[in-house]
């Protein structure tokens, strides 16, 4: 029996959750689920979007499932999400995107994992906002360091990149490529300009990679690498980036494959894991049954991996797969016609996938 902390979270959220843990159940994988809030909807009851029991549950359990959240306007958080990944180390975004006959796309043979660092770069939040005493302070302080010349009116962030983080992320990358049997990884990076930040990723990608030489290894500048995916996908297998190129391009990735409704994600730290659909919560939609479950059904499939539940969780992978090529029992959004009548509700395309297991 696994004990798993559940977040519903809020929108279309509890709806893709219920679905998600339905077809997780079918499996017959024992799981206690433990039942948490989190989500704009709690803001009156708690005073936050991220209660403390949230944290305490997943500290707990090691293991989460979370639907999409809503991050409040003028609550301290950026982003539930990264505040998740900050306060509990979840350093490693593992971002799939594998095409799945039936699914929309431009495209046939497109089967890539997107590793994202997600503690540092840009995304660390050291910023100087425009027009601050202390804005002014820091521009004087960076002209006399480097004798370059900075408008008075910028707002500045700053990236840092540091050895440790970068090497813990790309061992990551190779350690799953060989858990998961993948051949080859690239690094992607803009080293040819911003030497010292993307530099340091890069030269430390390099020697992690010498002790896989079973694994092929080869590095990528990123606004290549965005031209090289539209062009030839079939080619990359598994990519390493850092936080803000990852973002980009697991975007990117999940639009070869047919969209964010088809896009899983987990966020997994040294001993912690919580997996997640990427889409958002589509607030518009709550309550409608009309959203698509798959992208947090294919993250539960990645947990029940993550537990070690292969069996089980390539049975509901071959359960949602058939049930996607069919094309009867699908949302809306998954038609060749997006007012299709036929179109089910998120309920009624769990309940295809169980009668597949």
């Amino acid at each position: 029996m696994y004990e798993i902390t559940l977040i519903p979270g809020d929108g279309v959220g509890p709806e893709v959750t219920e679905a998600a843990k339905r077809c997780i159940e079918a499996t017959g994988v024992k799981i206690k689920w433990d039942i948490v809030e989190a989500g704009a909807d709690i803001m009156e009851k708690y005073g936050t979007p991220l209660p403390a029991q949230v944290l305490e549950s997943v500290k707990k359990n090691k293991v989460a499932l979370k639907g999409p959240i809503t991050t409040p306007v003028g609550t301290g958080f950026r982003s539930v999400n990264v505040a998740l990944r900050k306060k509990l180390d979840l350093y490693a975004c593992v971002r799939p995107c594998k095409i799945y006959p039936g699914v929309r796309t431009k495209y046939d043979n497109v089967d890539l994992v997107v590793i994202r660092e997600n503690t540092e770069d840009l995304y660390a939040g050291i910023e100087f906002k425009q027009g601050l005493s202390e804005t002014k302070e820091f521009i004087d302080f960076v002209e006399k360091l480097s004798h370059i010349k900075i408008n008075k009116d910028s707002g500045i962030s700053i990236k840092p990149i540091s050895i440790k983080n970068s090497e813990r992320i790309v061992r990551f990358a190779f350690e799953y490529a060989k858990k998961y049997n993948r051949k080859k990884v690239t690094a992607v990076h803009k080293a040819n300009i911003m030497k010292f930040s993307d530099g340091l990723f890069l030269e430390v990608a390099r020697k992690v990679a010498e002790e896989y030489p079973e694994i092929e290894f080869e590095d990528r500048m990123v606004d290549n690498m965005c031209m090289q995916l539209v062009q030839k996908p079939e080619i990359y297998d598994l990519m390493v980036l850092p936080n803000l190129y990852g973002d980009i391009i697991s975007d990117l990735c999940a639009g070869l494959v047919g969209g964010l409704g088809v896009a899983p994600g987990a966020n997994i730290g040294e001993d912690i894991a919580v997996f997640e659909a990427v889409h958002g919560s589509a607030p518009k939609y709550t309550g409608l049954n009309k959203v698509n479950p798959t992208a947090l059904i294919l993250s539960g499939i990645m947990m029940l991996r993550y537990l070690g539940e292969v069996e089980a969780a390539d049975r509901l992978e071959q359960a949602t797969a058939t049930v996607i090529k069919e094309g009867k029992y699908v949302t809306y959004d998954m038609k060749k016609n997006r007012d299709d009548p036929t179109a089910v509700g998120t309920k009624e395309m769990a309940n295809a996938i169980i009668a597949q297991l």
